[in-house]
């Protein structure tokens, strides 16, 4: 119960009280708990949709959005906006991208990214919705909470002393394939147009990790909060566009 909780106050904003300071290896642990977070958010999301299904479909797909960035606290949306500035100005140069991506600062390049990936997910919510399709409400989260530990589990980190190192180096290696295989064979039995998702989720993925190791030759924090809007972004999107 303690790393679900570790998990869940660190992928969300919920009010979760721990009892005391976890330990490196209660944090690594909690990567197991990931994919769950995921369903979490999801539920919550599929909770406030029926919640607001007599609402007009503009109105409808803006409160869930609001709603999805306002559980995770925009701390995925940081990590985009930090990455799409290192991108930009680190010039192909590893370490002036990592110096970068450590600036709190965020510019234009920054704002365009971010603008853009909410507009598409906003567009993508209202098809759904127009549709009455709502898989991808749960599918979004689930996938891209389950890829940050496959991406530390994949993947070298490579900012000594960073928010993902300890996380990093404690991860289960050996629980997370068969956790992370039966996420994804319970989704494509039990959710309509999981496969699609799951192919999407696996080519992003495998498409954000290659431009990471050739740009920094690894992860950081920040990529992998990149990594995890992208995915949920990507999905959406080609489960709007299939089902149209």
């Amino acid at each position: 119960m303690q790393a679900f909780l570790i998990a869940l106050q660190f992928l969300t904003r919920l009010p979760i009280t721990l009892a005391q300071v976890p330990s490196v290896e209660q944090n690594g642990r909690s990567a197991l708990y990931y994919p769950l977070v995921g369903l979490l958010i999801g539920g919550l999301l599929i909770l406030a949709q029926h919640l607001l299904s007599d609402v007009p479909i503009l109105l409808q797909a803006a409160l869930l959005l609001s709603l999805w960035v306002a559980v995770t606290g925009g701390l995925h949306l940081d990590g985009l906006a930090d990455s799409a500035d290192a991108w930009a100005g680190g010039f192909g140069d590893r370490q002036r991208t990592l110096d970068i991506m450590q600036d709190p600062r965020s510019g234009p390049i920054a704002v365009v990214v971010l603008m853009l990936l909410l507009l598409l997910k906003f567009a993508a919510l209202v098809a759904l919705l127009s549709l009455a399709s709502v898989s991808a409400l749960v599918l979004a989260p689930l996938l891209a909470r389950s890829a940050l530990p496959l991406l530390f589990l994949t993947t070298p980190y490579v900012r000594k002393g960073g928010l993902g190192e300890a996380f990093s180096t404690h991860l289960p290696r050996k629980q997370l394939p068969w956790l992370l295989a039966a996420v994804v064979g319970l989704a494509l039995i039990f959710v309509p147009g999981a496969w699609l998702a799951v192919v999407m989720a696996g080519l992003v993925f495998a498409l954000c990790r290659h431009l990471m190791l050739k740009r920094i030759g690894g992860t950081t924090g920040d990529t992998a909060g990149a990594l995890l809007e992208v995915l949920e972004c990507a999905i959406v999107v080609v489960l709007a566009c299939a089902a149209n």
